[in-house]
């Protein structure tokens, strides 16, 4: 006679587990920890980001206090990072002129995705007369080099941190109506957004619930890119006086100070183009592991 089969005892935690790795959000981190160098560039913009978050309560001097007695000195235990053209000290310079690189790369693609992805998804959905008009538009503002775009935008705006960030902004727009444009064409055709047309649900629903979440792992990665080239772009308008003013810090605005001592003092030109480096490479290796991370094709 056949012995009934002894119960077997499930441990709770291991059937959780691919319950739990199955979880998207869980694949993208294991994905996203897995690729070293994203990793780097986490670590790279998480120690830029608290800097400058910090600069306030670091015992560092203050930025724009001058000693005429301590010009152009060499790095020391006084000023690790040397001194600039009238006392100022370079290492406190440099941490508050994150904020302003920072802060200029966050807000001025904010901009461009506050402008950008509503009306890539009107062009994209709607189609027609609407997409024409969008489209065109977008193509004329990318005939122009972007760069050159945000110059001359903030040269009619006028000189000032605020208005650098804004011309960053409105010359990034274009890039975020055609990649988003893209991305929903391609989404409206899947069979779960034709079946939604078919139930009768308002469009307001069908864009909310089903193109926007679709279309979002794309733009965050272009968002994450575009922050590096926003970095440099502030920094190229600093250096030539339409970024942040002085006495204020940017890296930018150093490096314009910076090239008229190379020989004197080539630590003053050193540092922030250290730290632009950095920070711009840590965003890009950040972009490139998010894009691989949210790729569908690799889960």
């Amino acid at each position: 006679m056949a012995q009934p089969a002894t119960p077997q005892t499930i441990d709770p935690q291991s059937a959780a587990d691919p319950v739990l790795s199955a979880r998207p959000e869980n694949r993208v981190w294991k994905k996203f920890r897995s690729h070293k160098s994203a990793m780097l560039g986490g670590f790279l913009v998480g120690f830029f980001i608290l800097m400058a978050l910090m600069a306030p309560i670091l015992p560092i001097p203050d930025p724009v206090a001058t000693d005429w007695g301590a010009v152009r000195k060499a790095p020391s235990a006084a000023h690790p990072f040397g001194t600039d053209e009238i006392g100022r000290d370079v290492l406190s310079r440099l941490v508050w002129g994150a904020r302003a690189s920072l802060m200029a790369g966050v807000v001025s693609v904010g901009i461009a995705l506050l402008a950008g992805v509503p009306l890539g998804i009107l062009a994209g959905y709607f189609g027609g007369w609407t997409d024409s008009v969008i489209s065109r538009c977008t193509e004329a503002l990318l005939a122009a080099p972007f760069l050159i775009l945000a110059i001359a935008l903030a040269a009619f705006l006028g000189p000032s941190l605020g208005n650098a960030m804004i011309a960053i902004g409105l010359s990034a727009t274009p890039i975020f109506i055609r990649l988003t444009r893209g991305q929903v064409i391609s989404v409206k055709a899947e069979d779960y957004v034709e079946g939604a047309h078919a139930t009768g649900l308002p469009t307001h629903r069908i864009l909310t619930r089903y193109i926007f979440p679709n279309i979002l792992p794309p733009v965050l990665v272009q968002a994450t890119l575009t922050i590096a080239t926003a970095i440099i772009a502030e920094a190229s308008l600093s250096f030539l006086g339409l970024g942040q003013q002085p006495p204020a810090p940017s890296w930018g605005s150093m490096l314009n100070t910076a090239k008229n001592f190379l020989s004197q003092a080539p630590w003053m030109a050193l540092w922030p183009g250290i730290a632009i480096f950095l920070v711009v490479l840590g965003f890009n290796l950040l972009g490139d592991g998010l894009r691989d991370a949210l790729d569908p094709r690799e889960h």
